[in-house]
């Protein structure tokens, strides 16, 4: 019984069904044609939802009706209800995408970032701080991090870590070629050539180097906290967001070389 229920729970779920739906159409697969009275027998929906269920059905693609006296239905192939079901996710994914584009032309966003620039000077420096554990949630937060980057990155890493982070510095290049990126790791030119980096856009420092950090615009720092060699769902990291700070540790780091 619990295992029906966690199996219509994913059909719910990766259909984009209702529980009713859900139970009239997996009893019609099951018969593969059948009239509204036997699938309300069969699924256990009432008789007074049924033909709405049906019709709702019907509407999305998954059944067909055999005009007849009496009115059957007939199941459609699950294989091609994926295909249907993928193109609406795309296409509502795309109309998603399109409105956030939109949104930020408006004047809507704009008072929000004014909003948001008011407030924010009013916040305490220990507030503007926060802690990541999971390599997964840290590399979240960075590749934001380093798409909002405006004047500079600046990268100390090991080899390791520097493939992790090629592909987002190829989407920062690729997309904002005024920013410059300092890597402060053993990689050297090859390497980028190799990660597909063009080299006019970074400065390297090639040494060995047990620091893990990002530096962005010399205003916020990513520290990690744990070496290379960590389990990545116990990695973890702290941000910090200071000026002072920042440029005060990139100084003394700088001075190490």
């Amino acid at each position: 019984m619990v295992a029906e229920i966690e199996f219509l729970d994913k059909i719910k779920t990766d259909f984009r069904l209702n529980v009713y739906e859900v139970k009239i159409w997996t009893s019609l697969l099951s018969r593969g044609i059948a009239t509204a009275g036997e699938l309300a027998d069969i699924s256990g929906v009432p008789r007074s939802r049924c033909y709405d269920v049906l019709e709702s059905l019907e509407k999305k693609g998954f059944i067909i009706m055999k005009v007849g006296k009496p009115i059957k239905y007939i199941a459609v192939n699950p294989e091609e209800i994926v295909g249907r079901v993928k193109k609406t996710i795309t296409n509502d994914a795309d109309l998603q995408l399109s409105l956030m584009d939109k949104l930020k032309k408006t004047n809507v966003f704009k008072e929000l970032e004014l909003l948001h620039k008011t407030g924010i000077e009013h916040v305490e420096p220990s507030e503007i701080t926060n802690s990541f554990v999971g390599r997964e949630n840290i590399y979240l937060f960075l590749r934001t991090m380093m798409k909002g980057a405006k004047k500079s990155i600046t990268i100390a890493t090991t080899r390791e870590g520097f493939h992790r982070k090629a592909g987002m510095l190829r989407g920062i290049l690729s997309n904002n070629t005024k920013v410059n990126i300092e890597i402060i790791a053993p990689v050297d030119e090859k390497m980028l050539r190799k990660a597909k980096i063009p080299s006019k856009s970074v400065s390297i420092k090639n040494v060995e180097n047990s620091a893990r950090f990002i530096s962005v615009d010399d205003d916020q720092i990513l520290f990690m906290t744990t070496d290379e060699s960590t389990n990545p769902d116990y990695d973890a990291a702290i941000w910090i967001k200071s000026t002072f700070f920042n440029t005060g540790f990139k100084s003394l780091f700088n001075n190490s070389f």
